[in-house]
């Protein structure tokens, strides 16, 4: 499956383009998880080339920077790897906060 489609590259905002916006107001544009864990990444913001900015849901729950090329490479047992949930309708970052 690929991560990133051409849509949804375009449809990410630049990275600090949300600054200072309430969360509520700040759409999350695509998930990606682990099938296999309780990991989850949910991408506000995007540089056009690698790093993403938005909450990533782990151990703990926080806001950062998070790469493709990271989430590309990650593989999980007998294979798997992160997925980007085709389903997903947006929701806000203060949806998963």
């Amino acid at each position: 499956m690929q991560l990133l489609t051409k849509a949804i590259r375009k449809s990410l905002p630049a990275l600090g383009a949300m600054d200072g916006r309430p969360a509520c107001e700040v759409p999350i544009r695509v998930k990606f998880f682990t099938p296999w864990a309780n990991w989850t990444w949910y991408a506000t913001e995007f540089d056009g080339e690698d790093t993403f900015f938005g909450m990533v849901h782990g151990h703990e729950n926080e806001l950062g920077y998070f790469s493709l090329s990271e989430l590309e490479s990650i593989q999980g047992p007998a294979g798997l790897k992160i997925e980007r949930d085709r389903h997903y309708s947006g929701k806000s970052l203060a949806d998963v906060s």
